[in-house]
């Protein structure tokens, strides 16, 4: 391998300067005629800015948690014993259960193994203020990513989504995630998820701790529960909002959600205007909102329109203005 001719290196070097990223810290050099976004950082590959990235020391969930998710877990709650049931339902199932299956199926997130989605994963737990959880990155086409577990929650992305996704794009979804630990939306979560699963009553009726299910069931919390779960990825779409602290990271996230690989051809000005007209449908007519209540209750997540204009309407609020002049 050729030597560098020292004079060279050090012309080089005398036309660089350093820029610190304002998300991890790491110190990068750059050209003299570096602007804005024309480079990204090398260690967590997120876009380089003299911009200020805003951490958080005291935020409370409170803080930006959507009336709609209150709402719901305030129902959920209400209902007699609730916690103790489902806690009761998860020590069936094995919250240990949960980590052996992606230590045994999934590639485990660390600093040297995707050391980028570590860093992202620092980042959003250091602007939020939440305690390193375990990540891991499990093969599937599918575009999603979840959070699981009780004690020690866990976060799982999929293939499908980081290879669809950018840098900044990528740091949303997993601020989000961070999101619902944040929010102690996790031992619910979960529970919703495993309802989801155990949807089939033969397959339930298989399960040691049958009865719990059945009491779940019985006593209107299945339903209860997903109701509220739903309404949780609202918040945290806010929460995202807070480590990103740029709206339209989260605009775009939404829009690769619901366009997929044609996102590329489409106008994202005409996107959030399609998201803000389904926003003002949804409040003003109530078929509308019955219609879109009805369709979202099989999914895991709202509707990436609707999520995209609760985010933006956020944006420009005063509680979200009030939170990042702290």
């Amino acid at each position: 391998m050729p030597k560098k001719n020292p004079e060279v290196e050090n012309s080089e070097l005398a036309k660089s300067h350093f820029v610190r990223c304002r998300f991890c810290g790491q110190k990068n050099s750059v050209k003299d005629d570096y602007k804005n976004d024309d480079a990204n950082c090398g260690k967590c590959k997120l876009p380089l800015s003299n911009e200020p990235h805003k951490k958080f020391t005291d935020l409370h969930k409170n803080d930006y948690v959507h009336p709609l998710d209150k709402k719901a877990l305030n129902a959920l709650k209400a209902i007699p014993g609730v916690d103790s049931i489902l806690k009761k339902l998860l020590a069936w199932t094995g919250e240990s259960a949960i980590r052996v299956s992606f230590m045994a199926s999934a590639v485990k997130v660390t600093p040297t193994q995707c050391p980028d989605l570590y860093a992202k994963l620092e980042i959003a737990c250091k602007t939020l203020g939440v305690e390193m959880p375990d990540m891991f990155v499990q093969q599937n086409p599918v575009v999603n990513a979840f959070t699981g577990g009780v004690d020690k929650p866990i976060i799982v992305l999929h293939s499908g989504l980081i290879e669809r996704l950018n840098d900044e794009e990528t740091l949303a979804v997993i601020a989000h995630e961070v999101g619902h630990i944040h929010a102690e939306h996790v031992l619910y979560l979960t529970a919703a998820r495993l309802m989801e699963i155990l949807a089939n009553i033969s397959v339930a009726r298989l399960l040691p701790g049958s009865e719990i299910i059945k009491l779940v069931v019985s006593m209107g919390i299945s339903s209860a529960l997903l109701s509220w779960a739903r309404r949780a990825e609202l918040s945290c779409d806010r929460a995202a909002l807070l480590v990103v602290q740029d709206p339209h990271v989260i605009g775009r996230t939404m829009m690769k959600l619901a366009g997929g690989t044609f996102a590329s051809k489409i106008d994202y000005e005409l996107f959030l205007e399609q998201g803000r007209e389904f926003k003002k449908n949804y409040d003003e007519k109530a078929l509308d909102r019955f219609w879109a209540d009805t369709m979202n209750a099989g999914l895991s997540h709202p509707f990436p329109i609707w999520r995209v204009a609760e985010a933006l309407e956020w944006a420009e609020s005063e509680e979200y203005k009030g939170i990042m002049a702290r």
